[in-house]
């Protein structure tokens, strides 16, 4: 199916092709008639779906009618983080092409000054982070009361924020008649609540859970040493296959050193995290589109909304605290019908974190190194952990009947051996036992003591002091030729 049956404009379609997109995904499918028809929608999708466009692509059309107004926007979209914000506005610039749309952007970390030039002149598109917003309504700026089409976008992440409350205050801020759109992956009780509240009669569209992972994207596990994940992660950046990457840390004080060690092996890396600045952030990400950088190695900052092509592959350099930040992870990559692959680096101590994933997905992440999964042999050695444990046997499986539904943990640390039962000493022999105790003459003979003193494996007895001792001990007469 085409974009064609839609009911979107040619000007727009024509910005659509331009995109090099022919077929709408099954989110677009659902959404845009309905937008486009003025109802209000509650979309739960998985990222990577195309979810942005879905809202997008029929908002050109209908905001092409109409004239803006002073300090009055004509839409608002609300996104939980700066980089959505900027994703959004991206999809604007390149699908609206075509029209002539105003468009603000009310982002942290960039200065009032053009923000407040571009309110008093009206925009027809404002696109805002719910922090920013309620401050310049506070310093007088906007006047939320002209707002036709509301969206709220990525509810789970707002709730995950706790912008929920603040959602609501700039709900209670618009006016009664609009139209209001809500995109999630999830829909937990406190965003069904939302939904109820500020929505009226609102089709639900339900096209993928936020547990799924994209089929389009071939998975790996990577059974490794802690001390190995570098020297494994610049052979697999090796590979002729990758054009583009984003390498995950849990931690932002990783990423630095992370960066480093990559450039002085000559990688094209750049980073970009929470703690740097916006314009920073900003230029990094130009760098990364551009191709001056292809390997980005990022926080959970860049985890969720990132639409950038081409990204070939996804690296977790660490097992992700929370497992449905593997899935926003990884969906980095096989976009919009595109491959992608993505390779997880999980040390012993990571089991729970995986069986974590593995539960959530409702599969097992193949390991690599298994049969037909090893991508041109390029991580034979470093796959496995060098460690001296793994010269241990493997455990066998369990058999069949005694699995639970739990998928199965990381193999080489779930499973723990039981603790090995010491081995009973072995009785000494007797002849041993008796050689340390010192016979005398009255409770074997000389031959015996002999015979008892070669049984020994230390040292062989003194013979010297032997007979000293049998001397001391005699108790019969004395001799009188020892007596004269």
């Amino acid at each position: 199916m085409s974009f064609l049956p839609l009911g979107l404009s040619d000007e727009l379609l024509s910005a659509v092709a331009d995109s090099g997109y022919t077929e709408p995904t099954d989110i677009q499918r659902g959404a845009i008639p309905l937008i486009l028809m003025g109802r209000d929608v509650v979309g739960v999708a998985q990222t990577g779906t195309g979810k942005t466009a879905s809202f997008v692509l029929p908002m050109i059309d209908i905001l092409a009618q109409g004239r803006s107004r002073a300090m009055m926007p004509r839409s608002l979209i609300i996104a939980p983080t700066r980089e959505l914000a900027m994703q959004v506005a991206e999809n604007f610039e390149k699908y609206g092409k075509n029209h002539k749309l105003n468009m603000a952007l009310l982002i942290g970390g960039v200065g009032f000054a053009e923000q407040n030039k571009l309110l008093e002149k009206g925009v027809d598109v404002l696109i805002a982070t719910p922090g920013r917003l309620l401050d310049q309504f506070e310093r007088g700026k906007i006047l939320l009361s002209g707002v036709d089409i509301l969206v709220i976008d990525e509810a789970d992440r707002m709730l995950d924020m706790g912008f929920i409350p603040d959602v609501e205050k700039i709900c209670g801020l618009l006016g009664r008649k609009r139209q209001t759109l809500l995109f999630s992956a999830t829909m937990a009780p406190p965003i069904k609540k939302l939904a109820d509240q500020f929505m009226e009669s609102p089709k639900r569209i339900e096209v993928a859970r936020q547990s799924s992972t994209n089929e389009n994207i071939e998975q790996h596990l990577v059974e490794v040493a802690p001390r190995s994940k570098r020297t494994q992660l610049k052979k697999l950046l090796a590979t002729p296959d990758l054009k583009s990457a984003i390498v995950f840390c849990n931690r932002k004080k990783d990423i630095k050193d992370l960066v480093t060690s990559l450039k002085q092996d000559g990688f094209r890396a750049g980073q970009i995290h929470g703690d740097m600045e916006q314009r920073d952030r900003m230029a990094m990400m130009e760098a990364f589109k551009s191709d001056e950088v292809n390997v980005l190695v990022a926080s959970d900052v860049a985890a969720r909304g990132l639409d950038i092509k081409g990204v070939s592959h996804i690296f977790n350099f660490d097992v992700p605290f929370n497992a449905e930040d593997y899935v926003h992870r990884i969906g980095r990559t096989g976009r919009a019908g595109a491959k992608g692959k993505s390779y997880t680096f999980a040390t012993k101590s990571d089991a729970e974190l995986v069986a974590d994933i593995e539960k959530l997905t409702k599969q097992r992440i193949p390991r690599l190194g298994e049969t037909g999964n090893d991508p041109q042999g390029q991580a034979d050695s470093a796959a496995q952990d060098t460690s001296p444990a793994d010269d241990k046997p493997k455990r066998t499986r369990r058999p069949r009947s005694e699995k639970t539904n739990a998928p199965e943990p990381l193999e080489a640390s779930a499973k723990q051996s039981a603790p090995k039962a010491r081995a009973e000493p072995k009785p000494e022999p007797k002849s041993r036992a008796k050689s340390h105790a010192r016979p005398g003459p009255k409770s074997e003979s000389g031959s015996d003591r002999t015979a008892a003193r070669r049984t020994r494996d230390d040292a062989p007895y003194d013979e010297a002091p032997l007979a000293e001792d049998a001397k001391a001990e005699w108790n019969g007469p004395v001799p009188d030729f020892l007596s004269r």
